[in-house]
């Protein structure tokens, strides 16, 4: 029982200390509630009164910027109604202006109307006395107006066309002068620096035997030597009186020039007969194959010329080397043509390796122009457009004796440094009989035409000098004389270089005070 009491006086002490302990504990922790409290109030508190001087600082720091945009804005309002007025003002003054301008235009329009009413009333009466006067100069001359216009118009045109006649000629010789200056000019800057010796023209070589027994021996028995060198080169042998030497006789260049170094080689070994004659002339012409193909290549370099040309071209160029026209040799006359072209070109400000390829081609023609129809300048032509050539070379080439037209300023100068090279002194030889007709072909030209009373050809033929009657030939008269000679002796003559016609008016009135 005590023990039982014991353990409930126990859990009775427990159950005490337990409420005990509750209430002790919620009461702590109601003060500590009160004391939380009353400090969050107490930063409430804080908090709001801090609010409230921030805003009272904020709305006081507000009013402040907007009385200062509103002070801004009033000084602007004033700026701009300061600026608007003073352009009402000038545009017061404006329009004060444009009225005033509107009454003096008003004032000048009533005076021009005035003025106007005036001239024409001036008007009006001039055409009276001018109709008045017409018919006073008709009555005195005995004309009407339009007869009177026509005479007049008759007269002015007789003295326009007199005087036109007179500009013409002396702008046309002044022309002529500027250009006959420059051309001397280039021409004579060109010729001073090439000229190349003349070469006798020959269609037949001579060989030389070291006796008059050896003429035998090529002859052989029965002529057999002799008709076998013939076949082999083509080329006619002549043996005659003339003491040691035979003469070989070709039209064709080569053909002469494989017979000469044939016969050359055959007299020179001693052993004449058909197979050591086929032997001797198949190995000349392969030497002179590779001659000419060297004197192409060489031409080439002397021309000045760089880029590729076909071999049949050179060789063809080449052959030129062989082969004379009026005394002057083919390539030489080539290559000059070439130097001339290169510098008249140079000069001009034309394309220089243009004119000076077609230059040393021009004449390529004459290597073949026995064996071909037509002229050198054609077929040369048809040969450099085979052998690869551009169509500019080709022109020039086709076009320097004028068969085609020309087209470009090379074509213009090739030809024209052919002529001077043709043209130029001591470049080709001329018989006295071709040079004496020429001369007096140029008179006789001269002497056909009307008006003419003498003809003198001078300047070895470079100039003709005609004197006209002054009665029937007047100066526009002489101006197209002149021009009508010289067309007449471009068309009828054929001639190197230029031939200049001078027509000599004189007037000479004389009196004998006795």
């Amino acid at each position: 029982m005590t023990y039982l009491l014991l353990v409930l006086g126990l859990a009775a002490g427990l159950i005490l200390g337990a409420l005990l302990g509750y209430f002790v504990y919620k009461r702590n922790v109601a003060s500590r509630q009160a004391g939380a409290r009353t400090d969050a109030d107490s930063i409430i508190e804080d908090a709001k009164r801090a609010a409230d001087s921030s805003r009272r600082e904020s709305e006081l720091a507000a009013k402040e910027a907007a009385l200062r945009i509103k002070d801004e804005a009033e000084a602007e309002v004033r700026a701009r109604r300061a600026e608007v007025a003073r352009v009402e003002e000038r545009l017061d003054n404006r329009d004060t202006a444009l009225d005033r301008r509107d009454g003096e235009l008003d004032e000048r329009r009533r005076r021009i109307s005035e003025a106007e009413d005036k001239l024409r009333l001036a008007e009006e009466d001039l055409k009276s006395r001018e109709a008045d006067h017409v018919r006073a100069l008709e009555e005195i001359a005995g004309l009407t107006r339009a007869e009177a216009e026509s005479r007049l118009f008759s007269s002015l045109e007789t003295e326009l066309e007199d005087r036109l006649g007179r500009l013409v000629r002396d702008r046309t010789m002044e022309a002529e002068e500027r250009a006959d200056a420059e051309a001397r000019r280039i021409v004579s800057t060109t010729m001073e620096r090439l000229a190349s010796d003349l070469t006798a023209e020959s269609t037949v070589k001579a060989v030389a035997l070291p006796s008059d027994d050896m003429k035998g021996r090529v002859i052989g028995r029965e002529g057999r030597n002799i008709r076998a060198f013939e076949a082999a080169t083509g080329v006619d042998v002549i043996i005659d009186d003339t003491p040691e030497t035979v003469v070989l006789s070709s039209f064709d260049p080569v053909r002469r020039e494989v017979a000469r170094v044939s016969m050359g080689r055959l007299v020179q070994d001693g052993r004449i007969h058909p197979g050591r004659i086929e032997q001797i002339v198949s190995k000349a012409r392969k030497d002179t194959e590779k001659e000419m193909k060297a004197a192409g290549r060489q031409a080439l370099y002397d021309a000045n010329i760089s880029g590729g040309m076909h071999g049949d071209l050179i060789r063809l160029l080449g052959a030129l080397k062989y082969r004379t026209s009026y005394g002057q040799n083919v390539l030489a006359h080539s290559v000059e043509v070439a130097n001339l072209c290169g510098m008249m070109a140079q000069e001009l400000g034309a394309n220089v390796k243009l004119a000076r390829r077609g230059a040393l081609l021009h004449d390529v023609g004459k290597a073949i122009d026995h064996e071909v129809e037509g002229t050198h300048a054609l077929i040369g032509g048809r040969f450099a457009k085979k052998s690869g050539e551009s169509d500019d070379v080709v022109r020039a080439i086709s076009a320097h004796h004028h068969e085609i037209e020309m087209e470009t300023v090379e074509d213009v100068l090739v030809a024209t440094a052919d002529a001077v090279s043709a043209a130029r002194p001591g470049a080709r030889r001329e018989t006295t009989e071709k040079y004496i007709e020429r001369l007096r072909s140029l008179e006789d030209i001269a002497l056909g035409h009307r008006g003419v009373d003498k003809a003198y050809a001078i300047q070895a033929g470079r100039e003709v000098r005609v004197m006209v009657q002054p009665s029937e030939v007047d100066d526009r008269i002489a101006a197209k004389l002149a021009l009508d000679i010289s067309k007449q002796i471009e068309h009828d003559l054929e001639y190197p270089g230029q031939i200049k016609v001078t027509v000599i008016r004189e007037s000479r009135v004389s009196e004998v005070a006795r």
